[in-house]
């Protein structure tokens, strides 16, 4: 097996050979709600049988593959449900698989180690966590309906319900800087005890967990915000 640089996806490309190289490609099509086994048709085929845009497709699928080519001047208002769902899919991978996954790794290596470091990357974690539900809880409840109504009927936002793309970009919490705090702590200050199988899996977790939350971050600021924006300037004239 040779390592290689990752492939820039483009729509005539058979998407199936392509998880060979980024199994995470997986994950992404999770998001996107569309299952995996798909023969040998290219992007575009099954994009059209999804009544996907493949633009917004490609640009997603060359993020997990590092590189970045989000401009929302390639999409259309209607990606807008696209996105959101992707998004959405993504808050629910997170909250009922990630992070229970990253918990149940860190409790392991408390009962191996109960030192007093160990139960403060537990707290810490603890509250990174209830910081991040709060933010995903957020954009659920109040982000996501503001903006498939808007999508809707831009006059039919509920009365009192003040609400802008710019007050959802600048409600974003810095939860990758604490994220990243985590994983120093983990890898540069804290001695292994019994728990080195255990600390490798909770590391590589946590790098997974910051891959995808930095895309979905991308995706936010780079294709969604400024959708949302355009479609309120619109209104606006």
């Amino acid at each position: 097996m040779y390592l290689t640089k990752k492939t820039y996806i483009k729509p005539d490309m058979k998407l199936g050979g392509l998880f060979f190289e980024n199994p995470y490609l997986l994950l992404m099509m999770e998001h996107f709600n569309l299952d995996f086994v798909v023969n040998d048709k290219t992007i575009e085929k099954v994009c059209q049988e999804s009544s996907i845009n493949s633009n917004i497709f490609v640009d997603i699928a060359n993020l997990y593959n590092g590189f970045n080519d989000l401009d929302a001047k390639k999409y259309t208002k209607t990606d807008i449900l696209t996105i959101v769902n992707f998004l959405k899919n993504s808050h629910n991978y997170y909250k009922e698989e990630k992070y229970p996954e990253i918990q149940s790794l860190i409790n392991k290596i408390l009962k191996l180690n109960e030192t007093r470091e160990i139960k403060l990357i537990s707290k810490f974690f603890g509250e990174y966590f209830n910081e991040v539900i709060d933010h995903l809880d957020y954009e659920d409840q109040v982000a996501f309906p503001y903006f498939l109504n808007l999508l809707e009927d831009g006059r039919n936002i509920p009365k009192g319900k003040d609400y802008s793309a710019k007050i959802y970009s600048d409600h974003h919490t810095d939860i990758e800087t604490k994220l990243m705090e985590l994983k120093t702590l983990l890898l540069r200050h804290i001695p292994l005890g019994k728990d080195r199988s255990l600390r490798r899996r909770l590391i590589i977790s946590l790098f997974e967990l910051d891959y995808d939350l930095n895309i979905h971050y991308l995706i936010e600021e780079s294709a969604l915000t400024p959708l949302i924006e355009k479609i309120e300037n619109g209104f606006k004239k």
